[in-house]
């Protein structure tokens, strides 16, 4: 990712590695999350917000994640976070996770637009520039 729209940093706790000392595979979308939430809320875009007054929830649609070399404990990450393409009710995200220049991890996660009350599609109240 030449130019990342966001970083966040992630110190890599005992709680988040596995029997091998390493960062347990799920846990790097747990740090993706909250890099997303954090990203969006630095455009002014709190979830809760979304959800309260314009009833609106994101869904994961798919995940792509490519695990190219481990992270452990207490390792500092950065987690980045690019827009790859926006849809009227999706967004596809990319995110690399590096330690130091060292790339770790890449993946793009999909994104629905959804009602609070039906699950069903819904354009996003809002623009990203």
């Amino acid at each position: 990712m030449s130019n990342p729209a966001f970083a966040f940093p992630v110190r890599i706790y005992y709680e988040d590695t596995d029997a091998g000392g390493v960062v347990y595979h799920a846990n790097y979308l747990r740090f993706m999350e909250r890099a997303r939430t954090e990203w969006l809320r630095m455009h002014g875009y709190e979830l809760n917000r979304l959800e309260q007054e314009h009833g609106f929830l994101f869904a994961v649609r798919s995940a792509n994640i490519d695990y190219i070399k481990p992270a452990r404990l207490n390792d500092l990450l950065s987690i980045q976070v690019a827009i790859a393409r926006t849809g009227k009710a999706s967004l596809d995200i990319d995110h690399e996770v590096y330690r130091d220049d060292e790339l770790l991890c890449r993946a793009r996660i999909k994104l629905a637009g959804i009602t609070v009350d039906s699950f069903r599609p819904m354009a996003l109240p809002f623009t990203l520039d």
